[in-house]
């Protein structure tokens, strides 16, 4: 007879199995896409109550695909543009590839109703990654130097709402990315408003987070 801590370590594996074939359902579905939490839940294979019971809401879902698209797709660029001879142009290759890759996942945009504010959280956590690039970057003069990597994700948020839509073509995102990335040329560059007690205090902590 199977004792208690197998049966607890069969449910953790059981558990882990479903949330991962949500996961790949979730991109699946939204890459069609117009989506619900049943259709997701069908291609998983799995009940409604295991959706609910992993993810109790669409935008949960929105986070665990945003995270997935992040891990499996834009961690390997990132890691690849650590020796990147041109640092600012690595950074403007992964900023288009991530338009591309939530574009093709065509209804993940609309899917949640606050999906700028779970994609500034996810990509917040993302941000760590990019800090070694960006001040490489900024140690050559190719990105001005009071631009943070927490800034970064308002910064691909806002080229998402424009840009992330259906409709829209490799070569026009890629065209309005190396303009909103103009933006970030020391040169001639107007410095920054600065932050209030209140955004700093928290972006210090957002920070802390990311670090740990």
């Amino acid at each position: 007879m199977a004792s208690t801590r197998d049966r607890a370590a069969r449910r953790r594996v059981d558990a882990r199995s479903s949330v991962e074939r949500i996961i790949v359902a979730g991109r699946t579905v939204l890459g069609e896409g117009e989506a619900s939490l049943e259709r997701i839940a069908a291609e998983a294979g799995v009940g409604i109550a295991t959706l609910y019971r992993h993810f109790p809401n669409r935008e949960a879902v929105v986070r665990a695909v945003l995270e997935d698209i992040l891990e499996t797709d834009l961690l390997p660029l990132v890691e690849r543009a650590a020796e990147a001879d041109h640092t600012r142009q690595a950074l403007q290759d992964i900023a288009t590839r991530l338009l591309d890759l939530i574009t093709e996942e065509r209804g993940l945009v609309t899917f949640a109703g606050n999906f700028a504010d779970v994609a500034v959280d996810v990509l917040q956590r993302f941000s760590a990654s990019l800090r070694p690039l960006l001040a490489r970057a900024q140690e050559a003069g190719e990105i001005r130097s009071d631009l943070t990597a927490e800034d970064i994700p308002h910064f691909l948020v806002m080229a998402v709402a424009g840009l992330a839509l259906p409709g829209t073509t490799p070569s026009l995102r890629a065209r309005y990315i190396a303009l909103l990335f103009d933006s970030l040329n020391p040169a001639d560059a107007t410095a920054l408003p600065p932050l209030s007690s209140e955004e700093g205090d928290l972006r210090t902590a957002i920070g802390n987070v990311t670090r740990a």
